[in-house]
């Protein structure tokens, strides 16, 4: 009895093995396809050699072969490039709008939280508002305003995710202005400007920018939406959703034209959804 308790006691006890993270594989995935399609945006050459605007009427709708990687569209132009030298366009659109609506939303969110009681009611009534009708439907009704072209496709769609934004920024702000060290602050007599770019702006802004990560991927396909539209980018400049217009015409006879610019459209969305959900679970474990 005595000899298997020292043995007990003498043994060393084995530390569990720390599991594998839940999920590493697919963010370990997305990551890999978050920088391929940030590469095609950035050097759409290094990955390559054909131009995505040269036509060749001679191979016009050519199916996928080791030619043309994703084959040719009705005017013979090699799919592969136009889908890599569309990314950047695309992203733009989708990087821009997000930058819009997010700066737009942290100024109303932080308006309605600090200017009064009348102005948070006026704003949050406002954006409540605007979030009873779907983003595309704003966003369709910005550009019928404001006009054609991709700023204005950027502006629109930012108009249509600021209330989300806002009410986000609004109710962070109203929890930092209510903590300690904000109070020690104002009691020390701390100016108003310095107090809100020193201590609620960053701390309020903070949850924001990890969600527009996510939002980056509704906000590439509301512009890809528009595009698709004809209200984006023209031809024959490479698009993502301008080439998806003009590839549904030939759905039944030529299915590459239209698959792989919605391909990419998708695929994208998803890889910065996945990379933007584990952003935010692990924001969301760190602060909770």
């Amino acid at each position: 009895m005595a000899q298997t308790l020292t043995t007990a006691v003498a043994r060393p006890r084995r530390r569990p093995r720390p599991r594998p993270a839940a999920g590493l594989p697919t963010l370990v995935l997305a990551s890999a396809g978050l920088l391929l399609v940030v590469l095609a945006a950035l050097a759409p050459d290094l990955l390559t050699g054909a131009s995505p605007v040269t036509t060749d009427p001679v191979h016009a709708l050519a199916a996928p072969s080791a030619a043309h990687w994703f084959g040719t569209d009705q005017l013979g132009r090699d799919l592969f490039a136009r889908v890599l030298y569309g990314a950047r366009p695309s992203l733009l659109l989708g990087a821009g709008s997000t930058v819009l609506a997010v700066v737009g939303g942290a100024l109303l969110g932080l308006a309605a939280a600090l200017g009064g009681r009348v102005t948070d009611q006026l704003l949050m009534r406002l954006a409540d508002v605007l979030l009873a009708l779907p983003p595309i439907l704003l966003a369709l009704l910005a550009v019928t305003v404001l006009g054609t072209g991709a700023v204005n496709v950027m502006i629109a769609i930012a108009l249509a995710f600021v209330p989300g934004y806002a009410r986000l920024v609004r109710g962070e702000a109203l929890v930092v202005r209510r903590a300690g060290y904000v109070e020690a602050a104002v009691g020390l007599g701390l100016p108003r400007p310095l107090l809100i770019v020193r201590h609620i702006l960053p701390n309020a802004v903070g949850p924001l920018l990890v969600l527009a990560t996510v939002g980056f991927g509704s906000s590439l396909i509301a512009a890809s939406g528009l595009s698709f539209l004809g209200l984006g980018p023209q031809p024959p400049s490479p698009e993502w959703g301008s080439m998806l217009s003009q590839g549904r015409g030939f759905l039944a006879t030529a299915w590459w034209v239209g698959l792989f610019p919605g391909a990419a459209i998708t695929l994208t969305a998803l890889v910065v959804n996945a990379v933007g959900r584990r952003l935010q679970a692990r924001f969301t474990r760190r602060t909770g």
